[in-house]
């Protein structure tokens, strides 16, 4: 295990379909505690396959996710999910949705509803608390998602292209709102994205990933400073820099 490391993916590999059909291969990768990790790469290189095996939601078919030093056969205490599209359940309010895993979890009442009320009010939803999902924009349902999300406390957040289904200036916002959040709760990220952008503004470190086979071609640091103000990120030099050499390097994987 790599020294100091929360997570690490041990020369992992995905195949479906008896072998025919590679996700991913051979993947190392080494996440410390409270660091942001985005995960950029086209369609089809395995990104989401690859998340979804450090959730324990799939299983590697060679090689090893570990998280805390234990390899990650299942759906653990402590990982918490952000997909894209949300997950909603439509039939619940915003204070429903939000105390879903706490319920399961069979905390007490006082306690559920203590935690739901800190994390409405650190999404900004305050208000809102009685609406239903189809009552709301995009960008609040995907602010339902990650409070639901973050409400467990877990150690760990893996996010599934979280915000790649609003709008353009809904996305800026969001970035903006997980940036404020990863200050506050100091939560160890993984963040799957098509946005080079994204990854620059969010990330401690960008895996930069091709396709056919899925794996990683290389891994920056990207050493802007935090607490991190996104505007200026986009302004440093060395922003241009690194977004325009992830951009060469994803360039050959892109299907026109």
């Amino acid at each position: 295990m790599a020294d100091g490391a929360k997570i690490v993916v041990d020369h992992a590999s995905k195949l479906f379909l008896e072998g025919t059909v590679v996700a991913f291969r051979n993947i190392e990768l080494n996440v410390r505690a409270n660091e942001v990790l985005c995960v950029v790469g086209p369609s089809g290189c395995g990104k989401t396959t690859l998340l979804r095996c450090i959730g324990g939601l799939l299983t590697p078919s060679s090689g090893q996710i570990l998280i805390d030093g234990e390899p990650t056969r299942s759906p653990r205490e402590g990982v918490a999910i952000v997909f894209q599209h949300f997950g909603l359940m439509g039939w619940k309010t915003v204070v429903e949705n939000v105390a879903f895993g706490l319920k399961i979890a069979r905390l007490p009442r006082e306690r559920v509803a203590e935690q739901v009320e800190h994390y409405i009010h650190l999404v900004g939803l305050n208000g809102f608390e009685k609406q239903y999902p189809y009552q709301l924009s995009g960008g609040m349902q995907q602010r339902v998602g990650l409070a639901r999300a973050l409400a467990t406390d877990p150690e760990i957040l893996l996010m599934d292209e979280p915000f790649a289904s609003v709008d353009a200036q809904t996305r800026e916002l969001l970035q903006e709102e997980l940036l404020r959040l990863h200050e506050r709760e100091r939560k160890t990220m993984i963040f799957i994205t098509h946005s080079i952008d994204e990854a620059l503004v969010l990330g401690d470190h960008v895996a930069v990933m091709a396709t056919r086979p899925g794996r990683i071609k290389e891994i920056l640091t990207v050493g802007f400073a935090r607490p991190r103000d996104p505007a200026a990120v986009r302004a440093e030099p060395r922003y241009t820099e690194m977004r325009n050499h992830i951009w060469e390097e994803l360039r050959p994987s892109v299907v026109m």
